[in-house]
Order: C-alpha cells, then sequence, then structure tokens
C-alpha cells in the first residue's frame, strides 16, 4: 500500500494515470461512433472529433441492406453453439478430474493445461485439411468445432478452479443421501459454479465473434460468412465510404456488449476466483 492512501492523501498522480487511460479508451470509440453518423461526403470536411452537423442513420442502413442481417445470423449460430458445446464438455470434464483423486484424472488435467500453449496459428494447416478431409469445409460445423477444441483448455481450467472451491462436505452429504453423480451436477456443481459458467462463456463468446483466422481459411462462400469477414469484405466494398465501415463495427460490438453488460458480476467473480487464497 502506498503512503499516500496510508496518509489517506488523495494519489494524484495515481488518478491523472486513470483518466489519461480511460481518455486512451474512449476516444477510439468515441471515434468510431461520431464517424458512423457522420454523411459520407462531410467526413472529408469536416474535423475527425466534432460533432456531426448533419447527424444521419444512411449509413447504418447502408449496411444493413448489404446482408449484415445474414452474416450477424451466422456468426451467431457460430458463437452460440461453440459456447453451447464448450460449456457441456468442459464442465462435465472438469467434473471428472475434481472428483476423481486417481492417477489418470491428473494426467487428463495435464494434458489440458498443454493446450493452452499450443497457438492456434501453428495448428491452422492440420485443422484445415482435417475440415476437407471430413467434408466439412465451407459449413458453420468448420468453425464450430476447432473453436470448441481450442475453447476446451482453458474453460477446464477455470471451472476446475472453481469446483475444488466447493466444500467437500456438501458431496459428501448427497452422496449420503443418494443422489448419483448426474444429480450431484444438476443440483450442486452448476448453481454454485454460475459464475465461472458465465466467465468461460462470454470470454469464449467473445473470442469466436471477434475470431478472424478460422473463418477466413475454413469458409469461402457469402452464406457461410461471419462478422469479423464480411467486415473484411465491406472495407473493400466500402472503400471511400468510411462511415459506413465504422457502422457495420458499431452493430458487430453491440451483441458481444450486451453479452458483457449482463454477465459482468459474474465475469469479475470468475477471473478472481481464487486469487485471495
Amino acid at each position: 500500500m502506498s503512503t499516500s492512501a496510508l496518509n489517506g492523501r488523495p494519489n494524484i498522480a495515481a488518478g491523472i494515470l486513470g483518466w489519461l487511460w480511460l481518455a486512451i479508451v474512449l476516444l477510439p470509440i468515441y471515434f468510431i461512433v461520431v464517424t458512423s453518423l457522420r454523411p459520407r461526403e462531410d467526413f472529408y470536411q469536416e474535423r475527425p472529433l466534432s460533432l456531426p452537423s448533419r447527424p444521419t442513420l444512411d449509413a447504418y442502413a447502408t449496411v444493413i441492406g448489404n446482408d449484415f442481417g445474414r452474416y450477424i445470423g451466422n456468426s451467431l449460430v457460430v458463437t452460440i453453439s461453440t459456447v453451447a458445446v464448450t460449456l457441456l464438455v468442459a464442465l462435465g470434464a472438469a467434473f471428472a478430474v475434481v472428483r476423481n483423486r486417481s492417477r489418470w484424472s491428473s494426467r487428463v488435467f495435464r494434458l489440458f493445461l498443454l493446450g493452452i500453449a499450443i497457438p492456434i496459428q501453428a495448428t491452422i494447416i492440420p485443422v484445415y485439411y482435417l475440415i476437407v478431409q471430413l467434408g466439412l469445409y465451407d459449413t458453420p460445423w468448420a468453425l464450430i468445432l476447432p473453436s470448441v477444441a481450442f475453447a476446451i483448455p482453458l474453460s477446464v481450467l477455470i471451472l476446475s478452479t472453481f469446483l475444488r472451491d466447493i466444500p467437500g462436505e456438501l458431496f459428501e452429504s448427497m452422496t449420503v443421501d443418494g443422489a448419483g453423480e448426474l444429480r450431484i451436477l444438476w443440483s450442486l456443481v452448476i448453481p454454485m459454479t454460475k459464475p465461472a459458467l458465465v466467465t468461460v462463456g462470454v470470454y469464449n463468446a467473445l473470442s469466436v465473434w471477434n475470431g478472424f483466422l478460422f473463418p477466413l481459411v475454413l469458409t469461402q462462400s457469402a452464406e457461410t460468412r461471419v462478422l469479423p469477414l464480411s467486415l473484411w469484405s465491406y472495407q473493400g466494398e466500402f472503400t471511400m465510404n468510411v462511415p459506413a465501415v465504422l457502422a457495420a463495427v458499431v452493430l458487430s460490438a453491440l451483441p458481444i456488449l450486451a453479452a458483457y453488460i449482463v454477465g459482468r458480476r459474474q465475469l469479475v467473480s470468475g477471473l478472481t476466483a481464487g486469487f485471495g487464497k
């Protein structure tokens, strides 16, 4: 603890740095939103950070009229499916690792930890080959299955940390009452690991929603195109229409921002799990 904090005096330097960091974060967001509301012909005539003299939603109408609904629908399908499968598999794996004290479960847990160290970029060629051989290229499954595989290791780590915090007496009491493993999982583990589940869900949703490498390599047609790839195509299609490109950025960020706002409390609890021990 700093000397100024112990003396009850405000830390002016920390306050200035905090406000400076806030300005660095908010300035690009402000520029994106303000520019998206600016008419195309005013973009090169007005100051970049000034409020638009003639605010309009024409840029948003242009984006929505260029198959944006299809792209956001594809992203929702891929993201929701990936998060659902990841939570199901990771929770079951973490439950098995924590409940079984055998040497086998310890080795399996180490295998999951090894998966965290493998970067996606290093495996893109084998993943591409497997997807093509399975006949899944240019389908939603080409994005869902690899995303699940790379999301499981970290998800198992977070969920295992939470499961180890559950008192063993609760497991023993439910076992004495005749509850099976599935009943314990449903009635005890899931309610008590809600912050961890939200953490894993939001984190993986953000990763999949913003993912660019898998869509670029494993899909091709516009029918399976997701939002990150559509923003890249918009950049080429709307080369001179900067407000339209930034309007697409704003629209693409709204769903994941809403998910974060809904689960922010559980997200903080999940990320700080075990730090106080």
